[in-house]
């Protein structure tokens, strides 16, 4: 059977499992049709007992769940903090729940973003998303917005009078734009984040304590910032801090006290251990939350941040064209007889790589520390043979140690070749078994 039936296949599963959720989700609401309670007000027979196990608690009670059906919350980011907040939130009983995701599923997604499926993939998450959740609660709306946060969520905001915010992305220009545009509207704004095996989470702008800007007025350098598609994160860390997300969001919308306002909670997941952190208070000269605001408006946080308002890899071209080899072109070379050089990390190129390849990271080239070990490869290569092919995952690294070698390898001999979009391009034009990541 060839890829091409095997993905049409895949694609009509995909199609039937979809329509067979959405059947099942219509008789499921039909079983549910909302029948006012004669021993209850506000609340139906079927929420109540939905809900009986918090409203029994006297930190919800009944008052506290009418608070949660009543309340309009948005999530910005369907991944792997988003997710598993949603889930909690939508389970609890909040009446309106709007998510904000630009990006479709990818395989790459899964292990993390709990609520999308193998058969969700190549769909929009917030399609995904709001399909699991429906189906988990019919009582409640879920509106899916497949927009970049960027384009209109300014608007959503105005239009819509939301109790909470929670902020589910990974970069600093969104980051400020919900922190700002939360401030602006008088929003609390729940904040998570996750990296490898750590995560911290706060709340913003709630009962006069300190935003974003308080703690961070200037943003970091663009190039100290990771995120999880570099630095990798294990799924379960996600999950703790969206829960926690969610948890926070629920003492907002129900006026619990020991809301985590000015305080940072940080998981160490390595460790199993949290620590709470005092926060700086609320500073008076903010710019947005201050006492006499510069801004009161959002402003162009891309140029504010030096960075692109998403955790996509930007492709850089810093060489001229006749400094690259096409992928075609490292096929024939790939025999063992030319240095060909892998300069993505350890742990990536023991994950996956391309045969007869040396894997000689960027940051080691970077720092001097591997160009004796190129010195001698390029010593024992076959007399005559002075070209050296530098590989990585998606062909800026490499573009980089080319354009480095170049300047400051002694043996001016030797021809440093950039592979023109390293492994995914290889992958796309020739072995799509090979794992794009």
């Amino acid at each position: 059977m060839s890829n091409l039936e095997i993905k049409t296949l895949e694609a009509e599963i995909a199609a039937l499992e979809r329509t067979l959720d959405e059947k099942k989700f219509r008789l499921q609401q039909l079983k549910s049709e909302h029948v006012s309670c004669p021993y209850s007000d506000v609340l139906s027979s079927e929420e109540i007992v939905r809900y009986s196990r918090q409203i029994i608690m006297p930190q919800i009670c009944k008052s506290g769940q009418i608070k949660l059906k009543e309340s309009k919350i948005l999530i910005v980011g369907a991944g792997g903090l988003g997710c598993p907040a949603s889930l909690y939130l939508a389970a609890a009983g909040v009446g309106e729940i709007h998510i904000v995701d630009y990006d479709e599923v990818e395989l790459s997604n899964l292990h993390r973003q709990i609520l999308h499926y193998e058969h969700d993939i190549g769909l929009p998450k917030v399609q995904s998303a709001s399909e699991k959740l429906k189906r988990l609660n019919s009582n409640i709306k879920i509106v899916p917005l497949h927009i970049h946060a960027f384009s209109s969520i300014t608007d959503f905001v105005q239009k819509n009078k939301y109790d909470a915010v929670l902020d589910c992305t990974d970069n600093a220009p969104t980051r400020y734009l919900l922190n700002d545009i939360c401030v602006i509207h008088n929003i609390p704004l729940v904040s998570g984040s996750a990296l490898q095996m750590e995560g911290q989470l706060t709340v913003y702008h709630y009962n006069n304590g300190p935003c974003y800007r308080c703690l961070f007025p200037k943003p970091p350098p663009a190039h100290t910032v990771t995120n999880c598609g570099d630095g990798g994160v294990l799924g379960s860390v996600c999950g703790v801090i969206g829960v926690l997300q969610a948890l926070e969001t629920v003492k907002i919308l129900t006026q619990m006290e020991g809301v985590l306002s000015g305080r940072l909670l940080i998981f160490d997941g390595s460790e199993t251990t949290f620590r709470n952190v005092k926060l700086r208070q609320r500073v008076t000269t903010c710019e947005v939350c201050g006492d006499n605001p510069k801004i009161k408006e959002p402003v162009d946080y891309e140029q504010f941040c030096g960075a692109r308002a998403h955790d996509k890899v930007v492709n850089i071209n810093i060489l001229e064209s006749e400094e690259n080899v096409t992928v075609e072109q490292l096929r024939g070379v790939l025999d063992g007889n030319n240095i060909v050089i892998d300069v993505r990390s350890e742990l990536e190129f023991d994950m996956c790589r391309l045969p007869n390849t040396v894997n000689l990271p960027y940051a080691k080239i970077r720092d001097n520390k591997s160009l004796g070990e190129l010195e001698g490869l390029v010593k024992r290569a076959r007399e005559g043979n002075k070209n050296v092919y530098l590989l990585c995952r998606r062909g800026n690294d490499s573009q980089r140690a080319t354009s480095y070698l170049r300047q400051n390898f002694s043996n001016t001999s030797v021809r440093f070749w950039n592979v023109k979009g390293g492994l995914h391009a290889y992958s796309k034009s020739i072995d799509p078994t090979f794992p794009v990541y």
